[in-house]
């Protein structure tokens, strides 16, 4: 397996520090608000990652952390009169709903920021005797002059970034490359005890803390958006690493931006959309689906006619199961013959062209395509007549490959509503009676809803158009 490494700008093999056993971050949300498409990105990829590692067989610790509090939580807050435990607490709810509809499994450990205060605060004294740190009025902050590897990550040069920066007028740090590692508190802000006074953890300094306890001082993986490399991951690595003096983590993994009908997604550009705006027109599956189909380094445009691409491209992986478990109901057990053998065999190939995709910096877009692969070949060459042990084969090859992608989730079959299921059942009894105008009336009606009518000699079939 190869992942490109943003540490050294190129495709790497993959080697986990321990054997069978992956150690995984991913960065998690602020939970002040619902997640938008940008955060569902990371999320979808490197859940489906975490899947195709788990089908390897590793072992996989996963960590994505909640961000509970910070600046933007506060204000929230303020401005809905609650408090930031509450707002947190409803938010990161909210969070598991929209997680769940996406298909996103739980994460080992979902830490959150607030729990970890003892271990940050001891974390941030060894900066400060490392001389990696200084704490100034209250305030703790990171001296970016110290870390000589400084920018190693976004290949930034300390020079340059410090000659952009800007200082606001009330901070107290020596140079505008700083950054905090705690805040001392400011009126009406929740705060903890330190030896620096009452404050709070900088955002920074929470992932580097969460990381090395739940998965040590080296981690295989940290994953998460372009958009994090810098300056957040960058000073993770600089707090991490001054601190321990190991790599912090081996392969940092990072997926491309998305764009909303070709621009830059923002709230003022009144195109700015969350995952539950989403879910209110379509299924979250399909935002699954419309994730996987690029490949994760790629910048992605977001668009309805986009979605409603992905929308059919899912009724078709659909239709291609509910087309196999019909097979599977009406076929025969009997001995393949040659051909099906042939068959057979080319359905394992499949599975070995997935692999190489997903290994190939997990190419979720080429691991797709074969799904639809095998799809064609089944609908153009499997029928009844075919042995029950060939179609079972089929079935599980394509249960297996979407289950690592975590699509086509759904028992399609169980989801047709009672009136549905009424209309069709009124059909077959209007043929039996002669009735073909009332039959051909409800095909046509049920074809309007987008329910495909196939009458065969082993019964009434349907798939979705």
């Amino acid at each position: 397996m190869k992942l490109y490494n943003t540490l050294t700008r190129k495709k790497e093999k993959f080697v986990p520090i321990d054997e069978n056993h992956v150690k995984m971050y991913c960065c998690g949300p602020t939970v002040y608000d619902y997640f938008h498409i940008g955060n569902a990105r990371p999320f979808i990829i490197f859940d489906a990652f975490r899947r195709y590692l788990e089908y390897k067989g590793y072992k996989v610790t996963y960590v994505q952390n909640f961000t509970d509090i910070d600046d933007k939580m506060i204000q929230r807050a303020n401005e809905e009169g609650t408090s930031v435990g509450d707002l947190a607490e409803r938010f990161i709810e909210e969070y598991y709903k929209d997680a769940d509809c996406l298909g996103i499994k739980r994460a080992t450990v979902h830490p959150k920021a607030t729990e970890h205060i003892d271990e940050i605060v001891d974390f941030i004294e060894g900066l400060i005797e490392k001389g990696l740190a200084y704490e100034a009025g209250g305030d703790v902050y990171f001296d970016t002059s110290a870390y000589q590897d400084y920018g190693k990550l976004s290949k930034q040069d300390l020079d340059e970034l410090e000659a952009g920066a800007r200082v606001d007028p009330d901070e107290k740090k020596r140079s505008p490359m700083d950054f905090a590692l705690w805040k001392a508190q400011k009126p009406k802000e929740p705060a903890w005890q330190s030896p620096w006074g009452m404050g709070r953890p900088g955002w920074h300094i929470e992932c580097s803390v969460m990381a090395t306890k739940y998965l040590g001082e080296t981690i295989d993986i940290h994953a998460g958006g372009q958009d994090l490399t810098f300056p957040h991951h960058e000073n993770e690595i600089a707090q991490s690493e001054g601190l321990t003096g190991k790599p912090f983590a081996n392969y940092w993994v990072h997926n491309g931006y998305i764009n909303v009908d070709n621009r830059k997604m923002s709230k003022s550009q009144g195109n700015f959309f969350t995952i539950r705006d989403i879910s209110r027109e379509y299924d979250l599956e399909i935002v699954r689906l419309f994730m996987l189909s690029a490949h994760y380094r790629n910048p992605v445009n977001f668009s309805h006619e986009l979605l409603d691409q992905a929308k059919s491209a899912l009724e078709r992986l659909y239709n291609g199961k509910n087309n196999l478990e019909y097979l599977l109901e009406e076929a025969q057990d009997k001995e393949m013959t040659a051909k099906e053998q042939e068959i057979y065999r080319r359905m394992d190939g499949y599975i070995k062209d997935f692999e190489e995709a997903m290994e190939d910096d997990i190419n979720t877009a080429d691991a797709v395509s074969v799904i639809f692969d095998l799809v064609r070949d089944v609908n153009s060459h499997l029928g009844v007549e075919n042995s029950k042990e060939l179609l079972k084969k089929a079935y599980n090859v394509f249960k297996t490959l979407t289950d690592v992608l975590g699509i086509v989730q759904k028992d399609q079959q169980k989801s047709l509503d009672e009136e549905i299921e009424e209309l069709i059942e009124k059909r077959q009894e209007a043929r039996a009676a002669k009735d073909w105008a009332t039959a051909d009336k409800i095909r046509d009606d049920l074809k309007e809803r987008g329910i495909i009518l196939e009458d065969t000699p082993h019964g009434v079939k349907w798939t979705i158009k």
